[in-house]
């Protein structure tokens, strides 16, 4: 029974030692590169009411949604995608702001994947929206901001994928498809899966432009260069206003010097239904799947009552470091803590000495010596937990100054230490 209550539930993991530390300054770097860019931090709660997230926000499917009831008998659930939230922050907080709003956070998500899926339940991730503007300058913004904070990472190879869902919707519109249909259809072209869309846009009896190139969706990602052949594809004006939004959008980004980084997926749909611009997603070798995903979601925060254009994106941390990882891209940790070791006799001096060093900012890793333990065992727990040395404090009144790393030992003046 015990030996149970030491493993975690299917889904989620402990993160402890190195990995938490490298998780956290990896964190702090993206940080970084948000605060840069002006955005503000802003916190929601871990669970709010069900209706956050409900259908008709286009948010997660509510059977993969951690339910819960409150006392009153509310449906609560854990939070599946921040942006739901935030949205319902802006429209609350920022009702009557007519200058954009800029936030990004740092949260964990929570989605019931199927265990098939070999996906974890429980994410961290941290992202930022831009909230209130409508511009493509906007949409090269919030992009530059993506590609920044994963240079500073470490990372190098990546690729943006960018589609636009005004693209798919123009196409639909015109063959006048019922909403079933093109939920169907929205499912296979996100899989891309030609021949399904095939099978399904030949059974709707239409032969025209519109059906014609919902046919080639599936295959329609690559280059920039794409977009030039998607405007002889078709003269819808919804699609065609997509293709001139992402020709700017391109342009924009060569100003930043990141258009490098970027590819076309006209195909690109989404679960997440409140997209009605650009979205887009990253993908880097050593994971599977995007690293991040975003886009443009002008209608979501009129659900609260406000209305103001948005778009954001989120960085999903545990794909990251898997990336990280298997790309070995080292992340260095400083080893800027010191162990005061000392006899038991010498515990007041100890404590005063730690209390100190802190006062003046240096990290303190105190411990009372245990007289069964070698220097050596002490030396070892110092290299695994990134403690740079030991100073050890003994009973005679005197000291040692060891170096985790080299084992070098210096002894000084226990009067020297204060």
């Amino acid at each position: 029974m015990i030996n149970s209550l030491l493993h975690t539930p299917e889904g989620v993991r402990d993160i402890y030692n190195g990995e938490c530390v490298k998780k956290i300054i990896i964190e702090n770097k993206i940080h970084d590169v948000l605060k840069l860019y002006g955005y503000q931090d802003i916190e929601t709660p871990s669970f709010e009411f069900f209706d956050i997230f409900n259908k008709e926000r286009g948010s997660v499917a509510s059977k993969d949604m951690f339910k819960l009831f409150d006392r009153d008998g509310n449906t609560l659930v854990l939070r599946p995608d921040v942006t739901p939230s935030i949205a319902r922050c802006a429209a609350k907080y920022f009702s009557n702001e007519s200058i954009p709003v800029k936030l990004c956070y740092t949260a964990n998500t929570f989605i019931n994947n199927s265990s098939y899926q070999g996906r974890l339940k429980e994410t961290t991730q941290i992202g930022a929206e831009l909230i209130g503007e409508d511009s493509v300058i906007a949409d090269a913004e919030i992009l530059a901001l993506v590609i920044d904070s994963l240079l500073n990472t470490g990372l190098k190879e990546f690729q943006i994928e960018i589609g636009h869902i005004g693209f798919f919707k123009g196409l639909v519109e015109e063959i006048g498809i019922d909403s079933n249909s093109e939920a169907n259809l929205r499912e296979l072209i996100q899989n891309k899966n030609y021949f399904g869309v095939e099978e399904l846009v030949k059974s709707f009896g239409i032969d025209n432009e519109a059906a014609n190139t919902l046919l080639r969706l599936p295959q329609m990602f690559g280059t920039v260069e794409l977009l030039d052949e998607a405007k002889m594809l078709t003269s819808n004006k919804t699609a065609l206003d997509a293709i001139s939004r992402l020709a700017k959008l391109i342009d924009l980004l060569k100003l930043y010097d990141f258009d490098k980084y970027v590819s076309i997926d006209l195909g690109m749909l989404s679960n997440l239904t409140y997209y009605t611009g650009i979205m887009f997603k990253v993908y880097t070798y050593g994971t599977g799947d995007a690293i991040v995903n975003g886009g443009r979601y002008d209608k979501l925060i009129s659900q609260f009552g406000k209305n103001a254009p948005s778009i954001g994106f989120s960085i999903t941390m545990d794909r990251l470091m898997a990336a990280l990882n298997r790309q070995k891209i080292d992340i260095p940790i400083a080893k800027n803590t010191t162990m005061i070791l000392y006899d038991t006799a010498k515990a007041e001096y100890a404590i005063l000495l730690a209390k100190n060093n802190r006062s003046v900012n240096m990290a303190v890793n105190l411990i009372e010596k245990d007289s069964n333990k070698s220097m050596d065992e002490y030396i070892e727990y110092c290299n695994k937990n990134y403690i740079g040395g030991i100073v050890y404090i003994k009973e005679d009144d005197t000291a040692s100054v060891i170096n985790a790393a080299t084992k070098t030992c210096q002894d000084v003046n226990i009067n020297d230490l204060m």
